[in-house]
């Protein structure tokens, strides 16, 4: 296998502006680390405020042309970037993984899962209907029609670099809006390959710009208050959310907020306990617990908890913690070392507050992995329960009957993701109804398909990603009403 990164075609590390590879502002740039070693992969083009009105004035002057493609039109050119990312999916595998840290098997599985929302979108282009309504006038007709909002801006996190910007930019791409992209400087990488390969499969000069930078929150500020921008995209946490949504009111924006979650895995004393472990391990510890949706709350029935707590320390045992491009490895590494020294204060804080270490993880040696960890006897009352945990660490605690247990699966200001095993069918719609989130999983630890709503509510952020309604989010709806018919 080929290990240098900087042979691919479409390896790139200056920003996508109007179609063209261009440096940042001054020619500054910035060091992007592999999280696995420290050492430095490359140097991204900085982009400040000039780069990003550029990209801006190309999105806006590429807007007219690229909503006026019929939907066939740009169908064929997103089913050719789905092809094109799907043909290379082994290299951005590995780059993704060099830049973020993920196990390679998963860093693959990211970019097929993030192709499909390209695949999906394509044909979903071709189905922004519209209505006819029955009018109150004999001589005129309601005509209702959807249209591109216009430029988007996304704003995309490091923890799917490939995935995220996918599924904002195939919906938007296909409702016949332009975009400006603005990757995580920790893992630009993946988006600036994803944009080589969009310029391949003939997305047209302007209509997707990326644009990388080491100042977030300036680049944030311009992109919300420009006026060009009609919609902001992001996803990150509920604290840079609340920043984004106060700046883009200013123009009025529409905003997609994919926000900070507590998801809760309920353990009912009726459920399958080896299908909950597998669904457990599948939702907690991918990606090293660093995803949004990730179990961050076991929640267990007194009468299997040990039973549960048990078979959950034997599995996460066998867990295998190393670099992502290792044969086996399961856990990669943190993001970096305010990540690993956010864990660790957790891990030791519940501790402190009377939590059982069941099993013994925690920092090895000096650099970001964290090994797999299981706490059990958490209560409410512990930073580890009302945190976003973000790592390799399962926290177990107890609950006595259904009502319980919704109860203080709710008791958070967020609502992204939940989890829950039952063998009872009217318990399996009683809790799913009762639980407030945007997503439930029943009877499995994996929510996430592009055929489905990606979403939350409270403070877990609003709008949806992926399926019809995706598509519905990059679209204005226009009334017209058609007079003078009459004979």
């Amino acid at each position: 296998m080929n290990t240098d990164l900087t042979t691919l075609p479409y390896f790139k590390s200056d920003a996508f502006i109007d179609g063209d590879w261009a440096e940042g502002q001054g020619g500054k740039r910035f060091p992007v680390t592999n999280p696995a070693t420290g050492e430095v992969i490359t140097e991204v083009a900085d982009c400040g405020e000039e780069a990003t009105r550029a990209a801006i004035a190309a999105a806006h002057a590429a807007f007219p042309g690229w909503a006026r493609q019929t939907a066939d039109q740009r169908s064929a050119i997103l089913r050719r970037w789905y092809e094109l990312m799907v043909e290379n999916a082994e290299g951005l595998a590995r780059l993704l993984t060099a830049e973020m840290g993920k196990p390679l098997k998963e860093a693959e599985g990211e970019i097929r899962y993030g192709a499909g929302y390209l695949e999906w979108f394509a044909e979903e282009a071709k189905r922004a209907y519209g209505d006819v309504i029955p009018s109150n006038s004999p001589d005129s007709r309601i005509l209702v029609m959807k249209q591109p909002v216009g430029v988007c801006a996304a704003i995309t996190p490091w923890n799917f670099p490939n995935a995220m910007l996918m599924r904002k930019a195939a919906a938007a791409l296909a409702a016949g809006c332009t975009m400006v992209c603005k990757p995580a400087g920790e893992t630009p990488l993946s988006a600036l390959a994803a944009a080589a390969l969009a310029k391949e499969a003939g997305v047209p000069d302007g209509v997707l710009n990326v644009i990388a930078t080491s100042s977030s929150s300036k680049m944030g500020k311009i992109l919300t208050t420009d006026e060009r921008v009609r919609k902001i995209s992001f996803t990150g946490s509920t604290e840079v959310g609340r920043i984004l949504i106060g700046q883009s009111a200013e123009t009025i924006k529409k905003v997609s907020m994919e926000l900070g979650g507590n998801a809760p895995f309920i353990v009912f004393d009726d459920a399958d306990l080896d299908a909950a472990i597998e669904g457990a391990m599948a939702s907690k510890y991918r990606n090293a617990g660093q995803t949004c949706v990730c179990t961050n709350r076991f929640l267990v029935q007194r009468g299997v908890r040990d039973a549960f707590v048990e078979k959950l320390a034997a599995r996460v045992k066998s867990l295998k913690v190393g670099p992502g491009d290792e044969e086996g490895v399961d856990i990669g590494p943190l993001i970096n070392e305010d990540a690993v020294e956010k864990v660790d204060s957790l891990v030791a804080g519940a501790a402190e507050a009377g939590a059982e270490i069941v099993l013994q993880g925690g920092r090895r040696g000096d650099g970001l992995y964290y090994d797999p960890t299981v706490l059990s006897g958490v209560t409410p009352d512990m930073d580890i329960f009302r945190t976003e945990i973000f790592g390799p660490v399962s926290s177990v605690s107890v609950f006595d009957d259904e009502e319980e247990a919704v109860a203080t699966a709710n008791d958070t200001i967020f609502g992204l993701a939940s989890y829950f095993y039952t063998r009872d069918l009217g318990r399996a719609f009683r809790v799913a109804e009762a639980l407030e989130y945007g997503m439930v999983g029943v009877n499995q630890g994996i929510v996430s398909n592009v055929a489905a709503p990606f979403g939350g509510i409270k403070q877990s952020g609003m709008g949806r990603e992926g399926s019809h309604y995706g598509l519905d989010d990059y679209l204005e709806i226009k009334y017209i009403a058609l007079g003078g018919l009459g004979a």
